[in-house]
């Protein structure tokens, strides 16, 4: 194989392809230099490309379609069949739009703390606020706290109130567009608490009513047993 070279798509070095999620993109590999006829392989990540004996030998094409978000990041390598150290690779760079998930509809009582959590994926990564009911939300150091990854954008409220209720809305801007989804924070009315104390007080004195009337009748007692 000495001397031989390979070519994707005019590319002698491993490269990168910018492409957008849907429309269908087709990679050709071709060997230079070679005098005899040549096997080539495919290879998406580590498993290998299934391919017909037409589209094998000195040239080989492939056609991904259609593109989507799971191909981003994905490497497709041709190889040459009998040396697979002579090889050229592409690295899909597959650009879209923002995609939101994450939980609508969240209950939580009065005075608690609720974590919403808007899951986002996006290429390239975009920008991420919150809203409530439409405007723009205050944030307030003591109660609200942000949290971002590439992937998740978290807004946590502490010791919740009624005045929190309402429609959030997680909005992520891209070059490719914009993603919003809203999520319903429904606060309820604060559930009564038996008041512990109370219940230790009442058993005491109880106990100690117990006590004293035994006391009390002690007498009458020996004399029963």
């Amino acid at each position: 194989s000495a001397g031989l070279e390979l070519s994707v798509n005019n590319h002698a070095a491993d490269f990168t392809l910018s492409t957008e999620a849907g429309p269908a993109i087709s990679l050709s590999c071709l060997v230079h230099n070679s005098s005899q006829a040549e096997e080539l392989l495919w290879y998406r990540g580590d498993g290998q490309v299934d391919l017909k004996d037409g589209n094998k030998v000195n040239i080989s094409n492939i056609c991904i379609s259609p593109v989507n978000e799971s191909d981003n990041g994905v490497t497709f390598s041709c190889k040459l069949a009998r040396d697979k150290s002579v090889q050229v690779s592409v690295i899909l760079d597959v650009q879209f739009r923002p995609q939101l998930s994450g939980e609508e509809t969240l209950h939580v009582e009065e005075e608690k703390d609720v974590t919403l959590t808007c899951n986002s994926k996006s290429n390239p990564q975009g920008q991420s606020t919150w809203l409530k009911d439409n405007h723009s939300l205050t944030l307030q150091q003591s109660r609200h706290e942000l949290y971002q990854t590439s992937e998740v954008f978290q807004l946590s409220i502490r010791k919740v109130q009624k005045s929190d209720n309402g429609t959030y809305t997680c909005v992520v801007e891209s070059p490719r567009g914009n993603g919003t989804r809203d999520f319903h924070l429904i606060v309820e009315d604060k559930k009564p608490v038996f008041p512990k104390e109370a219940v230790i007080a009442a058993i005491v004195v109880v106990t100690i009513t117990i006590f004293f009337g035994i006391v009390a009748r002690k007498d009458k007692i020996f004399k029963v047993w």
